[in-house]
């Protein structure tokens, strides 16, 4: 049951035409307006705490020049680094005069993503977003759509995207080292969010349990509650929403480990098998939570075959959830992992390293040439794109799309059932309860896209 038509103006403005555009036309430099490519960059930074600061420090050869931020806390630390930046509190107002910038940094929390996104693309701002690209499923196709629109250099923070280690996994996949894949199971061990009894959440040592209802405590005085709200209805302060990350363990204002480490996780095949939508979404999981995500669950997405995949089956698991495989022992018990498994044998990776099984069939494996370009780093990669470079491989067209995958998983989980997706009209069916509410949201009074 459930049908979900996307109807934000920026996404029925798109022809199928656009659906199908051209690698060609997605790779193709972002105009510079003039600059030399010697020149520094202009960027404002949307967010300039926490992951804001280290976005920030990671750009800092170029010019930072706006600083925007809801917490005068942060805003001040940024601006004591910063001097000659401009500084805001409201990041609408940021825009007002976006002549004095060529890009912005996106690192607020995940709720206002988008908000704070896709007026940048519209203005022709290149633009670098953390992960998740957004919220939802609708405000991913309307990023992406817009960042199509818009022809600047994006990027979507997933730093591992940049690793020898990934890139050196999509070249094993690719050339065929394991054969053809049909099967891939992702875990990772951070059990943040909602447990069903107290036994779980020890068993899962989550540093932030809450088994009840939020507390409503004081506003911090330097934080304008009402913006970091944004979007979402008003509702009193908690200390269990701020400071993060315990705000994205939160259906509000993120979507738990699902769409945060999923970013980082699931990247890895869906780039090395090049993925696309997934055809269905089937979760398991405790009881969902009317508030909370779960701190553990898994989620299997179907894919149909294309290109030179066979039809693929992804297993995802997280907290206490991990694939059958490693409970018998079969491969080596890593925390965190990727399994690929193919015709002739397995991948196991994860952020720093990786192995093909069984290994004793590999010893004298020669893989092939790199043939991935290496990154000097992946805020490096957004600033050469942004001045006429090659294009970024986390780009927001490949975002958008492991980003409503992964928010797919939580429509499954929270939805219930088998939900089968149709990636061209943005229609789902065959879940237990309407998945329309967790595919996109009503927006708060004074706030639209």
């Amino acid at each position: 049951m459930g049908n979900l038509k996307l109807n934000r103006r920026s996404f029925v403005r798109r022809s199928a035409a656009a659906a199908t555009a051209t690698a060609a036309t997605l790779s193709a430099p972002a105009i510079l307006r003039g600059r030399n490519l010697n020149d520094k960059l202009n960027v404002a930074v949307i967010g300039a705490g926490g992951r804001g600061a280290r976005n920030s420090q990671s750009v800092e050869s170029e010019n930072i020049v706006a600083l925007c931020d809801v917490n005068r806390t942060n805003l001040a630390a940024a601006a004591h680094r910063y001097p000659g930046a401009r500084t805001e509190v409201d990041f609408r107002r940021l825009f007002d005069r976006s002549n004095e910038f060529d890009a912005v940094i996106v690192s607020t929390c995940e709720h206002t993503h988008a908000f704070a996104t896709l007026p940048a693309l519209q203005l022709g701002k290149h633009v670098y977003c953390e992960k998740p690209l957004t919220y939802n499923v609708e405000e991913a196709r309307v990023i992406r759509m817009a960042a199509r629109d818009a022809g600047v250099a994006t990027q979507m923070g997933t730093q591992m995207h940049a690793s020898d280690n990934y890139r050196r996994v999509v070249e094993l996949i690719r050339s065929g080292a394991i054969g053809r894949v049909r099967e891939v199971h992702v875990w990772v061990s951070r059990a943040w969010g909602w447990h069903p009894t107290e036994s779980a959440a020890r068993e899962a040592k989550d540093r932030y349990v809450i088994l009840g209802k939020p507390s409503v405590d004081p506003v911090p005085k330097n934080l304008d509650w009402d913006l970091w709200l944004g979007p979402v209805p008003d509702r009193p302060f908690s200390n269990d929403f701020f400071p993060g990350p315990k705000w994205y363990r939160w259906w509000e204002f993120g979507n738990g480990t699902m769409s945060d480490l999923g970013s980082h996780w699931i990247d890895l095949p869906f780039w090395a098998l090049e993925l696309n939508a997934p055809k269905t979404i089937q979760a398991r999981g405790p009881q969902p939570h009317p508030e909370i995500a779960p701190a553990s669950m898994q989620v299997t997405y179907q894919y149909e075959s294309g290109g030179d995949r066979t039809p693929l089956q992804l297993t995802w698991y997280q907290g206490l959830e991990k694939p059958d495989r490693w409970k018998r022992g079969e491969i080596p018990k890593w925390s965190d992992g990727h399994l690929f498994v193919g015709d002739e044998g397995m991948l196991l990776s994860d952020y720093r390293k990786h192995v093909l099984l069984p290994e004793q069939k590999f010893v004298d494996f020669q893989g092939p040439d790199p043939f991935l370009p290496r990154s000097q780093s992946h805020h490096q990669d957004w600033i050469d794109a942004c001045k006429g470079g090659p294009a970024t491989l986390s780009n927001f067209e490949y975002a958008g799309l492991l980003t409503e995958a992964n928010h797919l998983g939580n429509v499954a989980y929270r939805a219930g059932g088998e939900l089968h997706w149709d990636t061209e009209s943005m229609s789902a069916s065959g879940t237990e309860r309407d998945p329309e509410p967790f595919l996109k949201r009503q927006y708060r009074a004074g706030w639209t896209l």
